[in-house]
């Protein structure tokens, strides 16, 4: 027979772990919701420390005087000169002339290899191949470049011997040659970003829906054109304004291949910041600078986005 008493203290002794089970699957339930916060906090706590601090430390700077002194305040007035320096809107064009072209010749010609590339399996097992050129440093390419059409004339050479040329061209000479050269650089390295993005989007549509277009009789350009194109528009416009902003910043070729030259004709914003601040020891306006193509960057970015994927909804 079973002993009253000890029943009694058993029953006692178990009534509080039902309590303690639940507080544990509540805390259990917390640390689910929290690991996520938790892990990519490292990573945000990193990106803030290279990106907030330094954005916040050039908005200040740009309503400062700084040059190797005290920061003398100067409110307002470092924006005012920009508004009415004929070299920073320049440098503007440039950045949207240069950014442009280059930025319609990559899409163009990354849309139509991934058009003919994206349901081949050989591409699809061997797309690291494709981003060679993303893998040579900037500056590699840059003195590439440099080399084959200023310093050894390796391009000049060729059209000379293939009879297209009588003579060496002076690349430098003329802005539209010295922007040609820039565009060529940044289409042949960066091509394979946007041609990599616009395959694996391809590749992650429904292929029954191409199959039912192919049935009733739609060729692959009208397939590709009213189909697959319309649902990509999303990750082009992301991948775009990815590039964009990249080519906002195009420091490197400018820098070693034309310096901004001839007459200013290639400086880009990135230039005429750098220009301003490491050339002239004028940081406060430099900063202001770079404060109004953030702004604009961030503006146009934000447009093109929307409206892609208000369309894309449509």
């Amino acid at each position: 027979m079973s002993n009253p008493d000890l029943s009694a203290t058993g029953a006692a002794n178990a009534a509080p772990a039902q309590p303690t089970h639940r507080r544990f699957k509540r805390r259990s339930k917390r640390m689910k919701a929290l690991l996520p916060y938790m892990l990519v906090a490292p990573a945000v706590l990193y990106l803030m420390l290279i990106t907030l601090y330094p954005g916040i430390f050039a908005i200040t700077q740009s309503f400062y005087n700084v040059k190797f002194g005290p920061w003398q305040w100067a409110g307002f007035d470092n924006y005012t000169r920009l508004m009415g320096d004929y070299q920073f809107w320049g440098a503007l064009w440039n950045t949207l002339v240069i950014g442009s072209i280059s930025l319609i010749l990559q899409c163009i010609i990354a849309l139509t290899l991934a058009f003919y590339a994206y349901r081949d399996p050989w591409v699809q097992g061997w797309r690291i191949i494709f981003l060679i050129p993303m893998l040579f440093m900037p500056s590699a390419v840059a003195f590439i470049y440099k080399l084959a059409f200023l310093d050894a004339r390796v391009v000049a050479d060729l059209f000379i011997r293939l009879g297209l040329l009588d003579g060496n061209v002076a690349w430098q000479s003329s802005i539209w040659l010295s922007r040609m050269i820039l565009i060529i650089a940044d289409v042949w390295q960066w091509t394979p970003f946007l041609f990599i993005i616009f395959v694996a989007g391809l590749q992650a549509q429904d292929e029954e829906v191409e199959e039912a277009a192919r049935l009733d009789g739609a060729s692959w350009y009208a397939i590709f054109w009213n189909i697959s194109l319309p649902m990509m528009k999303p990750i082009i416009a992301v991948a775009l304004i990815l590039r964009a902003i990249d080519i906002t910043t195009m420091f490197t070729n400018v820098f070693i291949i034309t310096k901004g030259g001839p007459a200013f004709g290639t400086e880009t914003i990135s230039y005429f910041i750098y220009r301003t601040g490491f050339k002239f020891f004028n940081f406060g306006y430099a900063s202001a600078a770079s404060v109004i193509m953030l702004i604009i960057t961030i503006i146009i970015a934000q447009f093109v986005v929307k409206r892609a994927f208000v369309s894309a909804r449509t």
